[in-house]
């Protein structure tokens, strides 16, 4: 059963109303931000095309502006069944479906965009499983969209050891052009791949390590594996920094990186401005894991591990909180949080692993203080993008769940659509 509330005063409003087969919930209580509406869309409910091919096992979902209209959209990977990839391509009423690789492709979580060969679209980058060594990006054919006709795919890694779980592109090296960051599980190791001069004549990319070894997998009922990644200026310095698993990494020249230890455990994370100073702060989930949800601030030096202190945002662990995304909900103009669990992870079995699953949004002040708020109880999450997905403006909720009553996708309007 799905249910909605907040975790505020006795005094807070509480709505779940049916419009027209949309739930609306309202979630208030809250003195400093208005009243955030989430209007709620399910291939469950006929209101999104399902996913096709009938895979049960979806790994990755990645939201940007494929067509460059202005508006973004979102493509979704799978394995066991193919397609490899679709693309649910924003409309003005909705999302009509085309298949990026049609290919059987055994992609894992993660995925990442950039505009890889120069020609001014965003193009796409995932990789394989623990059954495969590669890393794979496809030619974005922008404007020439054919529904009859898939993406090219390309080879960015093509051997060495299985599993790429996450990957991020940024300057790390103060080129002044974006380079490649991606795990590779099997071999514990962080690997960085600046993109060739001309990439659509090149099947595989040099590629180096740049980290080997642990990054806070030591987490409770874990896959036992390292994962996250994102990109952020951790020491203000100018230059962007590349965050993985409990660890921010800084160039320290000559393509050499400096691994400082924030957290025990690692996992999701991600870097944003909670309060005011000179450094970001840090928040971490575990992903394929139970842990804590913690944000960290740095209080002296960000490259001394024992400068950045945590603080728990919840009283209880989080159970494979593969959702993790920060951004400005309820348009306060101050940063929020976004964790939300997985309700299933074991493949072969019919029941939730985890049937109370929860989603939260934690509204933050701006001083470093937060209103938690449930927003769902009961739904699979997994890979959830917190991305403006109908162009008005605001920011709404993409979730695609792992193996939870999959094929599925939902979609969560914040205020409705416009």
């Amino acid at each position: 059963m799905l249910t909605a509330r907040t975790l505020t005063p006795p005094s807070t409003s509480v709505r779940l109303l049916s419009l027209a087969g949309l739930a609306l919930i309202s979630l208030a209580g809250f003195a400093a931000a208005p009243d955030v509406q989430w209007q709620h869309l399910s291939s469950k409910t006929g209101q999104l095309p399902t996913p096709p091919g009938g895979s049960v096992q979806q790994t990755g979902a990645v939201v940007a502006d494929f067509d460059g209209d202005g508006v973004n959209d979102f493509v979704l990977s799978f394995r066991q069944k193919a397609p490899a990839l679709v693309w649910y391509r924003r409309t003005a009423t909705g999302w009509d479906l085309f298949v990026i690789d049609k290919d059987y492709l055994t992609i894992e979580a993660g995925g990442a965009v950039c505009d890889i060969d120069g020609d001014g679209d965003l193009d796409l980058v995932f990789g394989g499983d623990w059954q495969s060594p590669q890393v794979w990006w496809w030619e974005n054919p922008a404007p020439n969209f054919d529904k009859n006709r898939p993406w090219k795919r390309h080879l960015i890694k093509k051997d060495g050891q299985n599993q790429h779980h996450d990957q991020a592109f940024g300057d790390f090296l103060g080129k002044g052009k974006p380079q490649l960051a991606f795990w590779n599980q099997n071999a514990k190791t962080i690997f960085l791949a600046e993109i060739p001069t001309d990439p659509r004549q090149v099947e595989g990319w040099p590629y180096r390590p740049i980290f080997t070894g642990a990054a806070g997998e030591e987490g409770r009922d874990t896959f036992k594996y390292p994962e996250g990644m994102s990109a952020y200026d951790i020491d203000a310095d100018g230059t962007v920094d590349l965050l993985a698993g409990n660890t921010w990494f800084k160039h320290v020249g000559e393509g050499k990186f400096k691994a400082i230890r924030i957290a025990d455990v690692g996992g999701l994370i991600f870097a944003g401005y909670f309060k005011p100073g000179k450094y970001p702060q840090i928040v971490i989930s575990p992903g394929d894991a139970v842990g804590p949800l913690k944000w960290f601030e740095c209080t002296g030096n960000p490259e001394n591990p024992a400068d950045w202190v945590g603080h728990n945002l919840l009283d209880r662990d989080i159970i494979h909180g593969h959702s993790l995304q920060l951004g400005d909900v309820n348009r306060d103009g101050h940063l929020d949080i976004f964790v939300a669990e997985m309700a299933k992870w074991h493949e072969t079995q019919s029941q939730p692993d985890n049937p109370r699953a929860t989603a939260w949004i934690f509204y933050g002040d701006g001083q470093g203080n937060f209103t938690k708020t449930e927003l769902a109880v009961g739904q699979g999450w997994h890979e959830a993008r917190l991305r403006d997905l109908d162009g008005d403006g605001d920011l709404d909720l993409l979730n695609k769940p792992y193996t939870w009553e999959t094929p599925r996708v939902d979609v969560w309007l914040n205020g409705g659509t416009r």
